[in-house]
């Protein structure tokens, strides 16, 4: 068993989807596996990663996260499979699945599945129609927000709990109220945002990569669909502000919920405002398993579960530096400022700028978080002490009303 809960982001056809999404960081991991034929987690790697991972996990709940690529791709059988070895291997303990898909391929058969087997779903949609259809197209080019909603629309006839997850770009970052209100009005009680931030190289890596990490040296730029700093500064505090005058306790913002952790004095739950990481990493279809989802390289490949026990693997030597790294890099102006408790610095994958001293290590989006969590220093003052009092957060909505 693992000194401590992991958790680990599945992914059971690699890089492999229905989707060309032009900001997609993750299609071109396909050139890592080169001559690969057919793409699929293989039923040995499949037992024995289902096996080990209930085996690893020290808590009685354990958390399973099917992604991609599109996981839907596999088909229903191979999902079939899944929940069928988990009740094999489950133990006594109570398992759960999360399936992050873009919902083109969810039909009544897919609703069924879902709904009897208590997945949650998350879908991929990046707001309104124009804005979604900006970068998120199929192979041909062409728009899929109509194909997305009628998946949509299959989860909520068949009852299956869904969330969604939205990538913040350059484009859908100018509108945040109509983003956050079009979320509501499609039933989507639970908002994630994603920020998008690439680097492109002017020539390729040695894999064949371009949308490199951060310790890239050569010639890079910051891709055009990334979202500017500001922008998302200003995206998130516009939502806060409509959200906390009249959402609070309806609708769950991840970002808004985990900055709350922070203002309680509590380690944040998302591993990108933690101090330190490593304990969030991602499995290849192989059972390849890396340090982290957006650090997907050869360079951070720990090894695969076929031939080490997936519980050394976490906790090995240059997972644990992995994680460490993120705290021991963090420059001296990250290190004083005022915001830090509730930043850390954010993901290391966007740390590629220098400070004005000319530190390395500086994030991308460091202006704009810090415009937010200043922006939203008052209310969070105000709901962690509500909390305290054991009062609920909700609270400020009224507060608000007065004023």
């Amino acid at each position: 068993m693992a000194h401590s809960p992991f958790h680990i982001m599945t992914k059971p056809i690699g890089p492999i989807c229905n989707l060309d999404c032009k900001y997609c960081f993750y299609l071109e991991k396909e050139k890592l596996y080169p001559g690969t034929q057919k793409w699929g987690m293989s039923g040995e790697v499949l037992e024995r990663y289902i096996r080990d991972y209930i085996a690893s996990q020290p808590q009685d709940e354990v958390h399973f996260a099917w992604q991609g690529g599109e996981p839907t791709l596999l088909g229903l059988d191979f999902f079939r499979t899944v929940v069928e070895l988990q009740k094999r291997y489950a133990n006594g303990k109570q398992i759960h699945n999360a399936l992050q898909t873009n919902g083109v391929l969810i039909d009544d058969e897919w609703g069924e599945f879902l709904a009897e087997n208590g997945f949650l779903v998350g879908v991929s949609i990046d707001g309104p129609r124009e804005l979604h259809d900006c970068y998120r197209v199929d192979k041909g080019q062409a728009p899929t927000f109509e194909r997305v909603m009628r998946g949509i629309e299959t989860l909520t006839r068949h009852e299956v709990d869904f969330n969604t997850l939205t990538v913040v770009h350059r484009k859908n970052s100018e509108y945040p109220l109509e983003v956050y209100r079009f979320l509501k009005q499609i039933g989507s009680g639970f908002i994630q945002f994603i920020p998008i931030v690439e680097r492109k190289a002017a020539d390729a890596d040695g894999n064949g990569l371009v949308l490199i990490k951060p310790s890239f040296e050569r010639g890079a730029a910051v891709t055009d669909w990334s979202v500017e700093p500001e922008a998302y500064g200003r995206f998130l505090s516009q939502i806060f502000d409509e959200w906390v005058k009249k959402d609070v306790g309806r609708t769950f913002v991840q970002l808004f919920d985990v900055a709350l952790e922070s203002w309680m004095g509590m380690d944040a739950s998302l591993c990108v405002f933690r101090k330190t990481c490593g304990s969030a990493l991602a499995m290849e279809h192989t059972g390849d398993l890396y340090s982290c989802d957006h650090f997907v390289y050869p360079e951070n490949k720990l090894g695969n579960i076929m031939e080490a026990g997936l519980e050394s693997l976490v906790d090995s030597p240059e997972q644990k530096a992995f994680g460490e790294a993120k705290l021991n890099s963090l420059p001296r102006m990250c290190r004083s400022c005022e915001v830090r408790f509730a930043c850390n610095g954010e993901c290391p994958k966007h740390r590629f700028l220098t400070t004005p001293d000319g530190e390395p290590g500086l994030n991308y989006l460091c202006a704009g978080y810090k415009h937010f969590f200043k922006h939203i220093n008052p209310y969070m003052e105000f709901m962690a002490g509500e909390l305290r009092a054991g009062r609920p957060p909700a609270n400020i909505m009224r507060m608000l009303g007065r004023g």
